[in-house]
């Protein structure tokens, strides 16, 4: 294992109402706080917003970087491998490079979350592609062409989907 040391000469102060905000519809939205660049690769974090019950990201792993989910406030389910994990405010999931994970508002629950990325990658722009295709500015599948350049895999997961299916009385 090798010790990572960021390339940075100052800290890093990022104000709520100065960060980027990305909705993705009314069910969710991303505060972009800091990329790989503003911190010398070390990490790249957000704030996510889920409306109850809504979908975050599907399921994909990083090949580089290990990513940390901090629920601020409600619940979420998250996707950690090959098991699906409840998680409420206070809450820590950390998942390591190559496994397979995702996120969503837990059924009828809403979730804030702080997400980490480490080491860093630059992302930011891989959301504002998210919202283009949101807005029907590009196709879904062009995400396709991005894997390699934002380090995200995107595959299927039968625990994920099983967790996630509307259930029927």
């Amino acid at each position: 294992m090798s010790l990572f040391i960021p390339d940075f000469d100052d800290s890093v102060v990022v104000r709520a109402a100065e960060a980027e905000e990305i909705h993705y519809g009314p069910d969710s939205s991303l505060r972009l706080l800091a990329d790989s660049s503003t911190g010398g690769g070390f990490l790249s974090t957000m704030r996510v917003s889920l409306r109850a019950g809504s979908d975050g990201a599907r399921p994909h792993h990083h090949g580089r970087s290990a990513e940390m989910f901090y629920m601020i406030d409600g619940t979420a389910q998250l996707l950690a491998g090959d098991k699906v994990v409840t998680a409420e405010a206070g809450d820590l999931v950390v998942v390591p490079p190559g496994q397979q994970h995702a996120f969503a508002a837990a059924p009828g629950e809403s979730a804030e979350m702080l997400v980490v990325i480490t080491p860093g990658v630059e992302r930011f722009e891989y959301f504002r592609h998210l919202e283009r295709i949101r807005l029907g500015e590009v196709s879904p599948e062009s995400l396709l062409d991005m894997q390699e350049v934002y380090d995200t895999y995107f595959a299927s997961s039968a625990p994920w989907d099983s967790a996630r299916a509307p259930r029927t009385q």
